[in-house]
């Protein structure tokens, strides 16, 4: 199968392009800050805002574009303006938080999607996903090219650039205690990153994902679960300082990037993703354990 992959370079792009390009023909177009050249992708360097680059793909046959990347809107259009043979598959990375907020109730990737434009970084990232939706399926139906949409939840893993499990790493390897609150009502869904990019691949190319919305998200977990299973998968060298979940919201040295309360909260159905690849989620202990082996080599 030959592949485009958008971005492809950092968290989730790059674990995908490392599973994909040993048996597929795969083909990496970002700005060339790390190349994936030697994993068995090509490489195209350009700037996906910048048609003058994006000439590179003219002319080129993909069955699937996988994009990783696309933040805002007239992101997606650009590409496919620029697809001049048409690919038989468009996977867009959108996100769970789409979602029509605060239901009560867990959202299938048949829930009523977000219409409201929040204020803020966050809010105006939502918008502009749902924005990127509704691009890609216009974009398609004038195309013929079969949209797919996957809607993470909160991913987790090696490569993570964003500040999370990496910042307990830190903590931990500098001997620093870390604040675990206790009987946070706030629950997750962390995702280990192989598994997305696993079900991801599957889906690339398959015709069950033809015109599909998929949710990538595993079982919940709350504050002191996740800690004690990271605790446990790094052998001990994690201490918790266990503080009542409101003592803990402030205390200043607490690091809190994930929902401590149950207004915070929202669940996702992921059981079609799993279902149809055929594929499992990795225990939350192992996959912390190979996200803390990731890490830690930054600071020892």
């Amino acid at each position: 199968m030959k592949i485009l992959v958008i971005g492809g370079s950092y968290f989730f792009g790059r674990v995908y392009t490392m599973l994909a390009a040993p048996g597929n023909e795969v083909t990496v177009l970002n700005r060339g800050t790390w190349s994936m050249a030697e994993f068995g992708a090509e490489c195209l360097c350009a700037d996906r805002r910048e048609d003058a680059s994006l000439k590179a793909l003219e002319g080129r046959a993909f069955d699937a574009v996988v994009d990783f990347c696309a933040y805002r809107e007239g992101d997606v259009a650009r590409i496919a303006a620029h697809l001049t043979k048409t690919p038989t598959q468009y996977i867009l990375i959108s996100t769970a938080d789409v979602y029509r907020k605060w239901t009560g109730r867990p959202l299938t990737e048949e829930a009523p999607l977000e219409e409201r434009r929040f204020g803020g970084e966050n809010g105006e990232y939502i918008w502009q996903k749902r924005l990127l939706e509704k691009e890609l399926e216009a974009c398609c139906a004038r195309r013929g090219i079969y949209p797919t949409l996957i809607r993470p939840a909160v991913l987790y893993g090696p490569f993570n650039y964003a500040p999370r499990e990496s910042e307990f790493v830190r903590l931990a390897c500098e001997g620093q205690t870390i604040v675990c609150p206790v009987g946070a009502p706030g629950r997750f869904q962390p995702v280990y990153v192989k598994d997305a990019a696993a079900m991801t691949l599957a889906l690339s190319g398959n015709r069950k994902a033809f015109g599909q919305a998929y949710n990538l998200a595993g079982g919940t977990v709350d504050y002191e679960g996740f800690l004690d299973a990271f605790c446990r998968a790094s052998g001990g060298r994690m201490r918790l300082r266990r503080l009542p979940f409101r003592e803990a919201a402030q205390d200043p040295a607490a690091f809190l990037p994930f929902p401590l309360t149950a207004e915070e909260t929202e669940y996702y159905d992921g059981s079609r993703i799993a279902a149809e690849t055929g594929l499992s989620w990795t225990p939350l202990e192992a996959g912390l354990e190979k996200t803390w082996n990731a890490f830690r080599k930054l600071w020892e």
